[in-house]
């Protein structure tokens, strides 16, 4: 399994339709790619124009080609990318160690 963490920082004052687009995007579309396990979103509390969004796939390939590479990528940033203030910062992470 691998951990996709997107850090999104978003325009000022869209809290609350970035929430709601994001919950659409996750759900119409990353929910139904190839590979997809779960996903969380996080909403920062000293920084309330960033969110965190996590999600695990089977493998790097089914974020980095299956779905970065199809017409679900262009869908998914339809849907969110007009609230972005800045680019996500997107990194990827294997699981060293978990509680019980």
């Amino acid at each position: 399994m691998i951990l996709e963490l997107a850090d999104i920082r978003i325009q000022p004052g869209k809290q609350a339709e970035f929430e709601a687009a994001i919950q659409k995007g996750v759900k119409e579309v990353i929910h139904l790619a190839k590979g997809y396990v779960s996903h969380k979103v996080h909403h920062g509390i000293e920084s309330p124009e960033r969110y965190v969004l996590t999600i695990v796939w089977e493998t790097l390939e089914n974020h980095t080609v299956d779905f970065r590479e199809s017409p679900a990528f262009q869908q998914w940033r339809a849907i969110v990318g007009p609230f972005f203030a800045v680019p996500p910062t997107v990194e990827h992470f294997n699981l060293v160690t978990e509680s019980a």
